[in-house]
């Protein structure tokens, strides 16, 4: 586990490691059809993250990582099948990791919202456009921002 998420508890922990299949599903349904390609994809970034992040979240996407499927397939079976219902409801359980990220370092919790953010995006291109790639639905675009959580920008950031 990264030394910046050492401090937190193991059920935060594990609320940090949901919101990716959980970001999945609300982007992947918001068209009310989860396409095996947005699966597929969600999928295939999380596993690059487990290598290719820098070594403070490595680990944590490591975990992201090996958690993917078996998460994103209980979620789809515990969430409402409507799109509304699912979306209020993953949305309010997304809220929930607001008041952990308040608790990380700044540039901690800027990283890990970022990557929520990239995650969304990633998603969404991930079904329609040119070769299935690179577009995504207005019902997708009303969430890519992710307007549950908490935007967290570090001072390295603000700087750029």
């Amino acid at each position: 586990m990264a030394v910046e998420l050492g401090h937190l508890r193991s059920e935060e922990l594990e609320q940090l490691y949901e919101a990716f299949p959980l970001i999945a599903l609300l982007i992947a349904g918001a068209d009310g059809d989860i396409s095996d390609a947005e699966i597929e994809w969600s999928k295939k970034i999380t596993h690059i993250r487990s290598y290719k992040m820098k070594a403070d979240l490595k680990v944590f996407y490591s975990e992201v990582d090996d958690r993917f499927y078996k998460s994103f397939d209980h979620f789809r079976d515990l969430m409402p099948a409507g799109v509304k219902e699912r979306t209020e409801a993953i949305s309010e359980r997304l809220s929930k990791i607001n008041y952990i990220l308040a608790k990380l370092e700044p540039e901690t919790g800027a990283k890990l919202y970022k990557g929520f953010v990239t995650f969304a995006e990633q998603v969404a291109k991930s079904d329609g456009g040119v070769m299935g790639f690179f577009t995504f639905s207005r019902e997708e675009a009303g969430l890519l921002n992710l307007p549950m959580i908490d935007p967290i920008v570090s001072s390295s950031e603000e700087e750029e």
